[in-house]
């Protein structure tokens, strides 16, 4: 839930237990959130400044000239190892820590352009060459920066030609041309073939009004505000030895993409007043500083420290500003949430908080973070012009029941109290309504040709539209999200009133979206069902429920925790995914907790404590073999499996989940070393456990697929290839749409076997 660090919520849960037994009796009454806002304004002082700060000291922000020298050096040894894309990386650090007066800024710049040479991405190596020369690179050693810009250019004239002539491989023009996405833009709305509706029991909801065929596009939409998690996208650079150990570079979300549209880039454009946010561009530089980030630049240290909730629930409010605030807040006074014109805003903070359910410590957590922020933010200088309001003193003046002046002056008093009480709202909100923007990133060894992917969560995002589908464990949609210049032209034509309206903006093909797709044929009057989290094929019933009802406060009765429940147990009490160790048939679970052989005059049993031992050892065993391969070690590892299944003590059955899990090594490791048939006939294995797992028409189950096309393709198995291209085309077209990466590539793929392409 992206809480605030564990110092704040160690000093917060002190406050807690020091309050007077008075307050604290008093305090969980409250459930109106102007009430809950004053009560912890009351109650913060300089002692909570002061554990900011120095809580902060650890998530510094400032630029250090020094920093940068060192990850100029990191940026030197990579390049050494010709490991160029941990070298732009690095030389970006360098930049993003470099003062504008720093020498240590054009020496980045410069040595940039090199790494970004050798990767073929030669109009950025030009940019770097002329931000290098503009910043006071050394004239003595200009020389060479002019030899590499005139090798660039020859570069992308010989590119610019190439491409106005024949056709040309799809991975030749990659090299020339980076990012090159289709013209059209992606339009966001509501299907017309879907409706709102809104019950007590359901509030508002989304349901067909015609048969909705499978793969078909439901609804797109764009988050109103979201928030880039730092340090859980681990990119890893390549090895290098030293000292006979091997060691990795490993970056993480807020080094690789750039903070407001999430695009990957390796030459982030730097913010001049801190060293942390990061951009692809002067356009996303320009417009995170005008919507929120010349607000959140000095508080950069404080707002790691407060958490992404925290940062999130202000920047959501700092977007809206005052008017749409008043706005909101006389809605609920007028008990009115509709309006002719959308507001995206006005869904936004009428999104539920649940106040009433959220544990009394877990409010005082939230009020009294706000209520910290808001004394910083009032010391931290005046608003500007254009949220100044005339109504703001009068309709929300703390004069009359608000608090008073505290830290201040008074045009800021009255606006951030309406400013405090709304970014208090908007982050009890997030607990329930926050949506995990996920992508998916390769992971193994970078030298191998076929690349395994996971998906990893990198944002934490609000989405207006998407709020409004409910949840199911075994849901009828599938979700994809979009970053940087990501686009998805498959939104129907009927939508586009509705997406202008929606948006209220002109330019719709970049930034963070969402596409919502039926992962099923759902028939009209069906609701339109989303998955929260937990899902059926991950996690059992009763796991499920408890989780949510412990974070979103409601009991799940869908078909998968109901209806299908009974048949679940039963299944999984006849189908262990594993296999008796004396006649090779399959064990099933008995009443005495343990597990029984299924062939009765055989009648061999074993404890679940044994059994569970078994399989933790192949998992340990499992993880040594990955970690020999990162080490790019396939031969050791591809033994270590084959011991690991021999000794293992269990028999893991094709479709038990860890049977994939081997099986999929055991492709790797043999892919690493060139032996393609034998790759593609254990990931043949691989996708037997995840599609007995996921299901038929699962996008894990595609992924899985689309890696055995490549296996085949590399072998040069043309036909064992085109046969299972069908397949992967229809699942990744279901969940992905027709115009993912994976089908583009896919579709080059069928081209160069069927004949009708250059093939290398």
């Amino acid at each position: 839930m992206d809480l605030p660090c564990v110092r704040w919520q160690d000093h917060v849960a002190q406050k807690w237990s020091g309050l007077d037994p008075e307050l604290k009796e008093t305090f969980p009454s409250l459930h109106e959130l102007d009430d809950v806002f004053k009560c912890a304004l009351s109650l913060t002082n300089q002692q909570d400044l002061d554990a900011v700060q120095s809580i902060s000291a650890g998530h510094s922000v400032k630029k250090d000239p020094g920093e940068a020298a060192k990850c100029r050096e990191k940026g030197n040894c990579s390049f050494k190892a010709r490991d160029y894309k941990a070298a732009a990386l690095h030389y970006s650090q360098g930049i993003c820590f470099a003062p504008q007066s720093s020498e240590q800024l054009p020496l980045c710049y410069a040595n940039r352009s090199a790494a970004l040479y050798h990767l073929q991405h030669f109009q950025k190596c030009l940019d770097d060459i002329d931000r290098a020369l503009n910043t006071g690179y050394p004239s003595h050693l200009s020389k060479k920066l002019q030899e590499r810009r005139a090798h660039c250019e020859n570069h992308l004239s010989v590119c610019e030609k190439t491409l106005k002539g024949p056709r040309v491989p799809v991975s030749n023009v990659d090299k020339c041309s980076e990012n090159v996405m289709p013209s059209s833009e992606a339009l966001f709305g509501i299907s017309p073939q879907v409706s709102v509706r809104s019950s007590k029991e359901k509030g508002c909801h989304l349901v067909a009004l015609k048969r909705i065929t499978a793969g078909q596009v439901i609804l797109s939409d764009r988050p109103f505000s979201w928030v880039l998690i730092p340090g859980i996208e681990k990119v890893k650079g390549q090895r290098g030895r030293e000292q006979g150990t091997q060691r990795e570079t490993v970056f993480g979300t807020e080094h690789r993409r750039c903070h407001r549209c999430l695009a990957e880039t390796l030459c982030a454009v730097a913010c001049e007043g801190c060293s942390f946010s990061r951009y692809c561009s002067p356009a996303c530089q320009r417009e995170a500083w005008e919507e929120h980030h010349h607000w959140e630049c000095p508080l950069g240290a404080d707002l790691a420290a407060m958490g992404v909730m925290a940062q999130l629930a202000l920047r959501v409010t700092l977007k809206a500003g005052i008017e749409n605030i008043q706005a909101a807040r006389q809605t609920v006074r007028d008990e009115q949430k509709n309006s002719e014109q959308y507001n995206p805003y006005l869904t936004v903070f009428h999104l539920l908080h649940h106040i009433e359910q959220q544990s009394a410590s877990f409010r005082f957590l939230c009020a009294v973070t706000v209520a910290t922020l808001y004394l910083k933010l009032s010391k931290a200088g005046s608003l500007p012009l254009s949220w100044k309001s005339n109504d703001a003193s009068s309709a929300n003046s703390p004069s009359s029941d608000g608090p008073q002046k505290k830290g201040g002056d008074t045009g800021w008093s009255s606006e951030l109290w309406v400013v405090g009480s709304a970014v208090l709202r908007h982050m009890l909100q997030l607990r329930c309504n926050a949506q995990a923007v996920v992508a998916l990133q390769d992971t193994g060894s970078q030298a191998s040709q076929v690349h395994s992917t996971e998906e990893l969560r990198i944002a934490t995002a609000m989405f207006p539209t998407l709020s409004l589908l409910n949840h199911s464990c075994s849901p009828n949609t599938s979700l994809v999200f979009s970053t940087g210049t990501d686009a998805d032209p498959c939104v129907s034509q009927e939508s586009v009133g509705f997406s202008q309206r929606l948006l209220g903006e002109g330019r719709q093909g970049r930034g963070v979206g969402v596409t919502v797709r039926a992962a099923r044929a759902i028939s009209p009057g069906e609701e339109i069902l989303h998955c929260y989290g937990p899902h059926s094929t991950r996690m059992r019933t009763q796991e499920r429920q408890h989780l949510l009802r412990q974070q979103y406060y409601f009991l799940c009765e869908c078909e998968a925790c109901s209806v299908q429940e009974e048949e679940q147990r039963e299944s999984s009490e006849n189908d262990s995914g594993l296999l008796c160790s004396k006649c090779k048939r399959a064990l099933k679970k008995n009443r005495e907790n343990g597990f029984t052989c299924s062939v009765s005059t055989c009648g061999h049993q074993m404890s679940s404590a044994d059994v569970n031992h078994k399989l933790q050892e192949v998992r340990a065993a499992l993880e040594k073999a990955v970690e020999l391969m990162e080490r790019e070690i396939p031969v050791e590892a591809l033994h270590h499996l084959k011991r690991t299944r021999s000794q293992s003590g269990v028999i893991l059955g094709e479709t038990h989940p860890l049977q994939g899990e081997l099986a999929d090594a055991t492709a790797r490791a043999y892919a690493s070393m060139g032996d393609w048939k034998n790759a593609a006939t254990h990931l043949e294995r691989s996708a037997v456990a995840i599609g007995s797992q996921y299901g038929k028409d699962s996008l894990e189950l595609g992924q899985q697929l689309f890696k055995l096309v490549q296996l085949h393709f590399n072998g040069g198995a043309r036909g064992p290839a085109l046969s299972v291209i069908p397949k992967v085309r229809r699942i990744l077209s279901l969940h992905r749409g027709p115009h993912c990466p994976e089908l583009q590539e896919l579709n080059a793929m069928e081209e160069c076997l069927q004949g009708t392409a250059f093939c290398d």
